[in-house]
């Protein structure tokens, strides 16, 4: 599998988030400083995620996904995009109750040239694991069986940070 990469651009306030290869925790801190970054736009008029190019995407990706979608929907009362043509991957979206807070497409975007690697932002090991614990809590809260899938890791996780 080819290791993960983001893409992004923005228009005027509307964002596009490519990723590509395999999705992993090592983009986790990335894709939570660009989410600031993008909630705190306040030209911020929507945003789609492009999923085409993924093979494989982990839960703290996922959570960091839906906290992208509350957040959109609070900042411009805007439901956002998912393009995800790989059937298996929107089998995994729609496992963790994704439909519910993105429009899911099964189409690719079709064009790339506007969009730019983003360089990939490393964070502490402590910060690192709240970005984890926040991402699963997010996704927790989707629906009572996220809240039993992750329960366990999350409370793993917060008991390490007694330590």
């Amino acid at each position: 599998m080819q290791t993960g990469k983001m893409l992004v651009a923005d228009h005027n306030g509307v964002y596009m988030i490519k990723f590509t290869g395999d999705v992993r925790l090592t983009l986790c801190h990335t894709l939570d400083e660009y989410l600031e970054r993008m909630s705190s736009d306040e030209n911020f008029m929507g945003v789609t995620v492009d999923l085409s190019q993924v093979d494989g995407i982990d839960s703290t990706s996922l959570g960091l996904l839906a906290k992208l979608a509350i957040q959109s929907k609070k900042c411009c009362q805007k439901t956002p995009t998912i393009l995800s043509p790989n059937p298996d991957i929107t089998r995994l979206l729609e496992s963790m109750g994704f439909q519910k807070v993105f429009n899911i497409l099964h189409s690719p975007i079709n064009n790339e040239n506007d969009l730019d690697e983003l360089a990939e932002v490393h964070g502490c090991e402590e910060s690192v694991r709240c970005t984890v614990i926040d991402a699963h809590k997010v996704l927790m809260g989707m629906n009572d069986k996220n809240r039993v899938i992750f329960s366990e890791l999350v409370t793993a996780l917060e008991v390490c940070k007694t330590y």
